[in-house]
């Protein structure tokens, strides 16, 4: 994991074969502008000298502070340091822990479908639409019977999906059982586990773990964690908690100024900046970013994960009598149909359009800033 205190960038034009080349890269360094700046020009020559040789170049990285290129760390304010954690600015202005070693998992209140059930429910609609087309001898008749074939196959899959969440007892009850079932097939695992504004959140204590170990990958998976915060665990390596309130579940209705966010800022516009957290600050003051609900497993602790936890739960006022900052979409756990059942065709199978919203908030943050979830 790197979070760099100083950026630059690197900008080399030249002109091959005729057409003139831009080549531009970041540079970053924790001791001096000038070593950042050194950095970014010698990566911009490395591209160049690839690009002469025909192999395909990215001409322009992404200015984005997470998610941004490939192999380029963390970009965004740092407020604090612990040890190896490092809190820092996401780019809408909450507070987020970068961990290289304590797992965090977001797990999100979804209601899944099941795609081999809404395949049969399809491929039945779809054959009754295409024998009802041959019989009537409409082709019009037929593609309107398959476009209500599609509709009736959402609401009936999604209706199955939710009679299960339902049965479940809803949806925080069965998270949490897939957290128990994972805890059931390894024992000394001992984790602590959040209720947050979407969902659950699940800190591992027993160990600390590298981000590409696949013990990680297998967690994921079970807790069906955020596909997006994954594939950003991997290529940071590191882990991520948000542990200040979204602004706008606070009642600030802008992110954090300048926009985009990206740090770091034209130091004409710290004063904008700083008016626009110490706002954001007493807003953030009565609210909590997640609630303490239970620890689970084996007991066993590691010290270095202690120390984590015990620096999440100050700044996220876990353990505190205060409200959460909720979010109304994600509590209140609407479905909408939208204009075509993409929760059916989607890769990731999902009815609820509050958890689509979340992932697609997630992803802005995430693609911009980093949501942690």
């Amino acid at each position: 994991m790197i979070v760099p205190q100083f950026w630059a960038e690197g900008r080399i034009r030249e002109r091959i074969e005729g057409r003139q080349v831009t080549i531009r890269r970041f540079g970053w360094s924790d001791v001096s502008q000038a070593e950042a700046q050194a950095y970014a020009d010698t990566r911009a020559h490395e591209a160049l000298s690839r690009f002469r040789a025909g192999q395909q170049v990215v001409r322009r990285e992404l200015k984005r502070a997470y998610n941004g290129s490939e192999g380029v760390p963390i970009r965004e304010e740092i407020v604090r340091r612990e040890g190896e954690t490092v809190i820092t600015r996401n780019s809408y202005g909450a507070l987020c822990l970068n961990t290289p070693n304590v797992l965090f998992a977001d797990i999100d209140f979804a209601t899944p479908v099941n795609r081999t059930v809404a395949f049969c429910i399809f491929a039945i609609l779809f054959s009754a639409a295409v024998a009802l087309g041959w019989f009537t001898r409409s082709w019009l008749f037929g593609v309107a019977a398959v476009s209500l074939a599609l509709w009736l196959t959402y609401f009936l899959a999604t209706g199955i999906a939710r009679l299960r969440v339902y049965v479940a007892g809803g949806p925080e009850a069965l998270a949490r059982t897939h957290v128990e079932t994972f805890l059931s097939h390894h024992p000394d695992w001992y984790v602590r586990l959040y209720r947050t504004p979407a969902g659950l959140r699940v800190m591992a204590l027993h160990q600390t773990f590298d981000p590409a170990d696949p013990r990680v990958a297998e967690c994921f998976r079970a807790l069906a964690t955020d596909p997006i915060y994954v594939r950003m665990c991997q290529r940071q390596r590191c882990f991520r908690a948000r542990v200040s309130p979204k602004p706008w579940r606070i009642g600030i209705g802008t992110h954090v100024k300048p926009r985009p966010g990206v740090w770091p800022v034209n130091p004409e516009r710290l004063p904008e900046r700083q008016a626009w957290i110490d706002a954001y600050d007493r807003a953030a003051e009565g609210y909590a970013s997640c609630q303490f609900i239970a620890a689970l497993g084996s007991g066993r602790v590691d010290p270095a994960a202690a120390e984590v936890q015990r620096l999440h739960d100050d700044l996220s006022k876990a353990n505190r009598s205060l409200p959460i900052a909720w979010n109304r979409v994600a509590t209140t756990q609407r479905i909408h149909p939208p204009l075509f059942p993409a929760a059916i065709l989607s890769p990731f199978g999902t009815t609820n359009r509050s958890a689509r919203s979340n992932s697609h908030c997630t992803a802005r943050a995430i693609s911009a800033a980093g949501t942690a979830p």
